[in-house]
C-alpha cells in the first residue's frame, strides 16, 4: 500500500505544482488558451486556486516524507478531491460537461490518495 501512495501521491504533485504554478505566476491571458474558464473567475480566485492546489501537491509529499504530521497527507488530499468537485461544477454551469473527464480522474486519483493515506500512515 505505501508503493501505491507514493505513485499516485508523486503523479498528483507533478501535476498540482505544474497546474497550480501555472495559475499563481501567469495573467489571465496566458491561463486563457489553457483554462477557458478563467475568464470568468475573478484572477485573485484563480490566483488562490494556484495556492492551494501547490499547498495541496507539497502536503501530499512533505509531511510523509519527513515523518512530521504524516496524516496532513490525508487532510491534502481531500482538499484536492474538494479543488475537483469545484471544478466540475465550474464546467457543468459554463456548459462543458465534455470536459470533466480529467477533473474526475484527478478526483478518483486524490480520493484514492486519501485512502491509500488512511491505510499505512
Amino acid at each position: 500500500m505505501e508503493i501505491a501512495y507514493w505513485i499516485v501521491a508523486g503523479l498528483l504533485a507533478v501535476f498540482y505544482l505544474y497546474a497550480g504554478g501555472k495559475k499563481v505566476v501567469q495573467s489571465q491571458q496566458q491561463l486563457l488558451p489553457m483554462m477557458g474558464w478563467v475568464d470568468t473567475v475573478p484572477m485573485p480566485l484563480v490566483r488562490t486556486i494556484g495556492v492551494l492546489e501547490v499547498l495541496g501537491a507539497v502536503g501530499l509529499i512533505l509531511p510523509p516524507l519527513t515523518d512530521i504530521a504524516p496524516a496532513l497527507a490525508v487532510a491534502a488530499a481531500v482538499g484536492l478531491v474538494l479543488i475537483q468537485v469545484g471544478g466540475i461544477v465550474v464546467h457543468v454551469r459554463r456548459g462543458e460537461a465534455r470536459l470533466i473527464g480529467l477533473n474526475i480522474g484527478l478526483l478518483v486519483a486524490a480520493a484514492a490518495a486519501a485512502w491509500l493515506g488512511t491505510t499505512w500512515l
